[in-house]
Formats: C-alpha cells, sequence, structure tokens
C-alpha cells in the first residue's frame, strides 16, 4: 500500500514545485546601437541589382557564399576544407560534446534506480569488545537483493535551470562551430586571392625581367658603337638584377600562401599544388549588408556570446538555489534470505520509504561567494557579449570603408600607370634619339614598376576587404540556425 503512494506523492510534489525557481529571469542584453551605418558602399555597390541597403537580402550569401566571386578553382578548394578541415572537426566535437552534456543533465529530472545483490557469509568474531561468548555461531549466510529508489524534488529550479544553461551552452557551441566555419572558409578565399595576386606580380615581373634584358641589349649596343658610356651598361645591368629579385622574391610569398591553403584543407604542403594562372579572372561582387541591427542576428559569434549571456543568468539562479534546503524522496526493496532456497520467498522481502530533506546550516560563507562569483560572470558575459556586437560593426565600417576608397584609388592607380606607361616610353625614344641620358630611362622604369605592382596590390586589397565583409555581415548566417535542444 505504502510502495504505490510513491508515485503518487512524487506527482503532487512535482506539481507542487513546477513553478518554484529562484534567480534572476532572463532578459537579452542590450546593445549600443546605431540607425545605420556610417560607412557608404562603393559606387559599384549601388549600380548593382545585388545592393539592398535597407532589406539585407542575403539569399546570395546563402550557403556557398564563396561562389559569388565566379571561380571554379576556389569553389573546389572550399569544398574540401568543408570536409577536411581539422579546425572544423574539432569544433563539431565540442558540439556534440555539449549535446551529450544535455543528455546527462536531463537525467536529473528523472529518479535513479539501482540495485546491488550480494551473497555474503559473515561469522562474528568471539574476541571483539563487548561481545557476549554465547552468541558466537559458526557464521551466517546473507543473500540479498535489494532493489534502491532515488529521486531529488527540484523545489527550487536547480535541474531545471542546469538543463537549461546546457541547452544554451550547447547552443552557443552550435554557433562557435558556425563562427569557425566561417572564418576558416573566408581565410581560405583571402590566401587564395593572395596567391592569385602572387600569380600576376610573378606574371608582372617575369615580362619586366624581359623588358629589361632587352634595355640591357639596347645599351650594350650602343656602347659598342660609341654612342652611349659604360656606365649606361652598368645601371641598366643594375636595374635588371633588382627585378630579378622581385620576381625571386615574390615566389616565396606565393609558396607561403599555398601551403597555408593545403593546411586549411587537411593535407601536408608536399602532397598540394595549384597551378600559376596569372590570367584568373577575378569577380569583384556586390554584397548586400542591410542595417546595424541585422547583425545581431546574422552573425553567429555574437549570437553564441547571448547564448552565453542566458547560461550565465541560468548559473545565478543555481547558485542561489543552494541557500534552500533539498528534498529527497528515497526507497528501497527486496529479498534478504539465509540461503538460496528461501532467498526469494514472501517472508524474506524488505522494504523502506520515506523522504529526507537536507539543508546546510553553516559553509563560511561558501554559497554566498558562488553566487557572488556568479554575478560576476554574468556582468563580465553581458560586456564581452556587447564587446563583439561593437567589433562586428567596426569590421563592417572598415571594410565598407576599405571597398569605396580602393574603389577610387584603383582608378586613379590606373591613370597613374598610364602616365607612367607614356613617360617611359617617351623618356625611351628620347634615349635612342640621344637627347637624354640613361638616368632618365630608368627613373622611368621604376616608377612604372612600381606603379604597376600597385595596380595589382590594390585589386587584392580590394578581394581581400570583400571576402572581410562577407565575413563580418555573418556569410549568409542567421539566427534561427541555431539548433533547439
Amino acid at each position: 500500500m505504502k510502495a504505490r503512494l510513491i508515485p503518487s506523492l512524487l506527482s503532487i510534489v512535482t506539481i507542487f514545485v513546477a513553478g518554484c525557481t529562484v534567480g534572476p529571469k532572463y532578459v537579452k542584453p542590450s546593445v549600443p546601437m546605431a540607425p545605420g551605418f556610417k560607412e557608404q558602399p562603393p559606387e559599384s555597390f549601388r549600380e548593382s541589382d545585388g545592393w539592398k541597403p535597407a532589406q539585407p537580402g542575403d539569399q546570395g550569401l546563402r550557403g556557398k557564399w564563396w561562389e559569388i566571386f565566379g571561380d571554379s578553382q576556389l569553389n573546389a578548394l572550399e569544398e574540401e576544407l568543408t570536409l577536411s578541415n581539422q579546425d572544423l572537426k574539432v569544433a563539431e566535437a565540442r558540439l556534440r560534446q555539449a549535446r551529450a552534456t544535455i543528455r546527462f543533465n536531463r537525467s536529473q529530472e528523472f529518479p535513479t534506480i539501482s540495485t546491488s545483490p550480494s551473497i555474503l557469509n559473515e561469522r562474528d568474531s568471539a574476541n571483539q569488545p563487548y561481545f557476549t561468548q554465547a552468541l558466537v555461531n559458526n557464521g551466517v549466510g546473507a543473500f540479498t537483493l535489494p532493489i534502491d529508489f532515488s529521486y531529488e524534488v527540484d523545489l527550487w529550479g536547480r535541474v531545471r535551470r542546469t538543463v537549461s544553461a546546457s541547452k544554451e551552452e550547447a547552443q552557443a557551441s552550435a554557433a562557435d562551430l558556425q563562427t569557425a566555419n566561417l572564418s576558416l572558409h573566408a581565410e581560405l578565399a583571402v590566401d587564395y586571392f593572395e596567391l592569385r595576386s602572387a600569380d600576376v606580380q610573378e606574371q608582372l615581373l617575369d615580362d619586366t625581367v624581359k623588358a629589361y634584358t632587352d634595355a640591357l641589349k639596347l645599351t650594350q649596343s650602343r656602347f659598342d658603337g660609341g654612342a652611349a658610356p659604360k656606365s649606361d651598361v652598368a645601371q641598366a645591368k643594375t636595374q635588371l638584377d633588382g627585378a630579378r629579385v622581385q620576381d625571386t622574391d615574390v615566389t616565396v610569398m606565393r609558396a607561403q600562401y599555398e601551403h597555408a591553403i593545403a593546411t586549411l584543407i587537411g593535407k601536408p604542403p608536399a602532397a598540394f599544388g595549384i597551378t600559376p594562372s596569372p590570367k584568373t579572372a577575378l569577380q569583384l561582387p556586390a554584397i548586400p549588408v542591410g542595417l546595424p541591427a541585422s547583425l545581431l542576428e546574422r552573425r553567429p559569434d555574437i549570437a553564441a556570446g547571448e547564448r552565453r549571456v542566458a547560461e550565465a543568468n541560468d548559473q545565478i539562479g543555481i547558485a542561489r538555489a543552494a541557500f534552500f534546503p533539498s528534498l529527497v524522496l528515497g526507497a528501497t526493496a527486496g529479498f534478504t534470505g539465509t540461503s538460496i532456497t528461501n532467498w526469494f520467498n514472501w517472508p524474506s522481502r524488505f522494504w523502506a520509504v520515506g523522504p529526507q530533506m537536507s539543508q546546510t546550516i553553516f559553509d563560511a560563507g561558501r554559497r554566498r561567494a558562488v553566487s557572488e562569483g556568479a554575478i560576476a560572470n554574468y556582468d563580465g558575459t553581458v560586456a564581452s557579449y556587447r564587446q563583439t556586437t561593437l567589433t562586428a560593426f567596426q569590421e563592417v565600417e572598415d571594410n565598407l570603408a576599405a571597398l569605396r576608397i580602393l574603389e577610387k584609388e584603383a582608378q586613379q592607380q590606373r591613370e597613374s600607370t598610364t602616365s607612367a606607361e607614356e613617360s617611359l616610353q617617351l623618356f625611351t625614344n628620347r634615349y635612342e634619339g640621344g637627347v637624354d641620358n640613361y638616368l632618365q630611362v630608368i627613373t622611368a622604369q621604376t616608377v612604372l614598376l612600381t606603379n604597376q605592382r600597385n595596380d595589382i596590390d590594390i585589386e587584392r586589397r580590394r578581394m581581400d576587404a570583400s571576402v572581410l565583409l562577407v565575413k563580418a555581415v555573418g556569410g549568409g548566417w542567421d539566427v534561427s540556425q541555431l539548433p533547439n535542444f
């Protein structure tokens, strides 16, 4: 009869305490916000159908956002990264670990049932203190099969908050995985564009070496004919040697980017290579940005920070629950016999049932210290969340400014390069005609090479800024993709 009361009592107590949860109710922290971004997009974005300043319209960034750059080899490398990058595997393993923690904490919502059967022969010592000699026997047998039941009633919400905190940590881990995914894919894209820029630089310097070789032959011929001094030959050779040095130096940089890409896609550098392709056409896309408020929903690192704020709030409730008494419902039942023959006889049954309440009376301030630590952790987590948001705004502003300014700079640089080409042609003609000395040609060659390399470098920076802007706006991710546990 009493055993049947256990489920009924458990149900009544559970219903009674369902609404009892100590600790603060979670409210999403506010963050510094502006109605719009300060920096304006480049003119090429405004003219593009992809630019929608008020509505992110980020369908073009969904999933495989790198495809907007229109490079098939980049697409293939990004796919390899998704499958083989080891840092992504680490983040995915941490997510699975967080999910397992949820299941572990949820188990506390249910009773624990255990058994520990034993077969024991026991004989009391006749020489033990305060023992009557008449009670000495040859030993007794004990065959025991107990079933133990234990359930902690969640009076103050400690268990519920523990489960809730583990869910929020798992969601934060899921956002961490997406942050790692976005960062690694962006890093690969940047390294790829750096490598392609090195290809173009190398091709330019190869062509420059050929041009300077022809110039050296010209000055040597003029010197042999008595039309130019020996110094012209020396200057031409010095210019050629300098170009060769620059040409060699670019190959070092390219090799390093190739090695970095190999590591990102999970391959040893010795087993990977990318064929030089200086003629690869890089496509500069228009990237939808939206409003600052949209970043709170689109950046996985911001989402992870917010989920950890919620988790820190639950930790305050868990700490406060320790100030209140705990209630455990316990029961034990089973059979105990003196031999195998009477082990399961009805008279061998035993049972015990009843609640147990415990309360810490004095702990020298330990619980208060834990509670104050939880509050401090919450305050720090809120500050970290707000700082992450501010950093996100800065990254978008930085790359919008970079794209806008670099677009203007690229136009100015093209004009400067055109002028340098005309200047070199003019001074070369004047030198061949005996009007100017070779120093003017050397100077014009140096100016042209510098401008041509600047052309390439500005285009590289524009591609890098485009990738970083995609990363800054979340790469098409949004908070609705967080899993519910």
